[in-house]
């Protein structure tokens, strides 16, 4: 503990959380519609991931910075999920000869969508797609806007896995955040939920949140314990009130020291696992999530076969990235592609013409893709083998991260790293400070941190 307080007020900074390299920060080229075709068609991908994303949401959460619109107005998703349909038949014409390995619906709150509206897109995505027999296909759920016919609906649609934004169970901390959900109604949701069958359930927490201490948040995960979810998503609270006016609801006296979070963490950590107050009986994957030890993901992780994409860890490797909607990024072959972020310029962009509108993104060059390669083995198994990247990239490692490997000397001398010429790993007790050790590899970075774009790394 002494250590990661020493690592806190010496590493604390803000930074990346690097479900992309280079960031959507800089997906500042314009990638017209012949290139995006042209870059369809030049993956050497074999399989295909669909996101939607659905940015309406029934009420205001004061702590999310997601790209999201409230309104009370369902019919206001009508016109969304026209246009959404209009996309995935236009842009997925290149792709469509790939099977899907994973279909994900986030936002917003893909439950402001009516049971019929996921009829509507699965029917779509079925007409021109293969979907595969082992397909993880995914729905992230408001609680409180769940009943038994929205189940049984996404059931039948073929979704086998569920996310709840439970976030924290006290009354105190709901209300300062706006979202009010008793634990009365989490579990006659998971009734429902189990018995129709669904293959995995993960709920999302976060810690730092307003009016947190460890007495409050030991409550919470024992709740979460009791509920027994498959995974868990533990996220550390961004706060950026001048970037997200929501959160100037939250006044910073509320909000817990870093020193303070950074034992909430821990705690959460020790607890999940097993090795605190409770048996949690998780296995810790990456830098922020849990899972039962029989969960395919703490198979790859042992493997060091997980894998980091926009939706978190996962088991895919080499799948393109179709997302559909407002804001969404694409990722295919060596592109990034980013949607309009306003709702009104997504409509357009898909409302008339048979070519495929300009978007925001990046083309990836040789190095990103050295260095998103040597980022993606860190944030998923904390550890690089140069040999591999010099097998995989025809580079000498030492003289290509040359001044990178300088830099690391200091992580080095703190106690965080072990290094040798073969390998470069984080010790266990570093871990969450792995976002740190990967911004030494990049470079876009030094452009982005004097405008606080970012978060902090705990």
């Amino acid at each position: 503990m002494n250590n990661q307080l020493h690592w806190l007020q010496k590493y604390n900074v803000n930074g990346p959380r690097y479900t992309s390299y280079p960031t959507a920060l800089e997906f500042n080229q314009k990638i017209a519609d012949n290139f995006q075709r042209a870059a369809a068609m030049a993956s050497e991908n074999q399989t295909l991931s669909l996101y939607f994303h659905v940015p309406f949401c029934h009420q205001l959460c004061f702590y999310c910075g997601c790209n999201k619109i409230v309104s009370r107005h369902q019919e206001k998703s009508v016109k969304y999920v026209e246009t959404m349909l209009q996309e995935l038949k236009r842009r997925g014409e290149a792709l469509k000869h790939k099977p899907i390995n994973q279909i994900h619906f986030g936002g917003g709150t893909p439950n402001f969508l009516r049971p019929e509206q996921f009829v509507e897109i699965f029917t779509a995505i079925q007409q021109d797609f293969d979907i595969a027999e082992n397909a993880e296909i995914s729905v992230e759920l408001d609680v409180r806007h769940v009943d038994e016919k929205l189940l049984t609906t996404l059931k039948a649609c073929g979704v086998n896995r569920l996310s709840f934004g439970i976030q924290d169970t006290n009354p105190e901390v709901q209300i300062a955040i706006n979202r009010v959900q008793s634990n009365e109604l989490v579990g006659s949701v998971l009734r429902w939920v189990r018995e129709i069958g669904f293959d995995s359930v993960n709920f999302d927490l976060i810690y730092g949140l307003p009016h947190q201490n460890k007495d409050v948040f030991e409550q919470t995960l024992k709740d979460v314990l009791m509920f027994d979810p498959d995974r868990i998503s533990l996220f550390s609270y961004a706060h950026l009130p001048a970037r997200f006016s929501s959160q100037r609801k939250i006044k910073d006296e509320w909000l817990p020291s870093a020193q303070t979070k950074l034992e909430l963490m821990l705690f959460a950590n020790d607890m999940l696992c097993g090795k605190g107050q409770g048996e949690g009986g998780y296995e810790a994957i990456g830098f922020d999530h849990f899972a039962k030890p029989t969960d395919n993901l703490v198979t790859a992780q042992n493997n060091n076969q997980l894998h980091r994409n926009f939706q978190g860890y996962t088991i895919l490797e080499d799948s393109d990235l179709l997302a559909i909607g407002a804001s969404s990024i694409s990722h295919i072959g060596n592109v990034y592609m980013q949607n309009p972020k306003k709702i009104s310029d997504y409509y357009d962009a898909y409302s008339i013409g048979e070519h495929l509108p300009e978007l925001a993104g990046r083309i990836l060059t040789h190095d990103d893709l050295i260095r998103a390669n040597v980022i993606q083995s860190l944030m998923c198994n904390f550890k690089i083998q140069f040999k591999e990247i010099e097998n995989q990239w025809g580079i000498e490692a030492s003289r290509y991260f040359k001044s990178e490997l300088q830099s690391l000397k200091t992580f080095e001398q703190d106690g965080m790293l072990e290094t040798s010429k073969e390998s470069l790993s984080i010790r266990r007790e570093a871990r969450l400070f792995v976002r740190n050790i990967c911004m030494t590899f990049d470079t876009y970075l030094a452009s982005q941190l004097n405008k606080r774009r970012y978060s902090q790394v705990v």
